[in-house]
């Protein structure tokens, strides 16, 4: 099981370094998503969220727990 959730980790942070390039919005300014905004800020936008739950799920998962456990030694 900890094997599995290393293995998903590893191959999410790499998935999403290939989705960061976003090569393929560069020159798109049309069609406009929900009128106003601009593919390319769009992507950002749902990219940011996807990143953000990713980094929540990481740490959730993967956060060292002896490091928890020296701060509160020392307090």
């Amino acid at each position: 099981m900890v094997r599995s959730t290393k293995m998903a980790a590893f191959f999410l942070v790499i998935l999403l370094y290939v989705l960061h390039q976003d090569l393929w919005f560069w020159r798109e300014t049309r069609p406009l998503v929900f009128g106003f905004l601009p593919p390319g800020l769009f992507y950002h936008v749902v990219y940011t969220i996807l990143i953000s739950l990713a980094v929540w799920w990481l740490v959730r998962t993967h956060w060292p727990a002896q490091l928890e456990s020296e701060i509160d030694e020392h307090k």
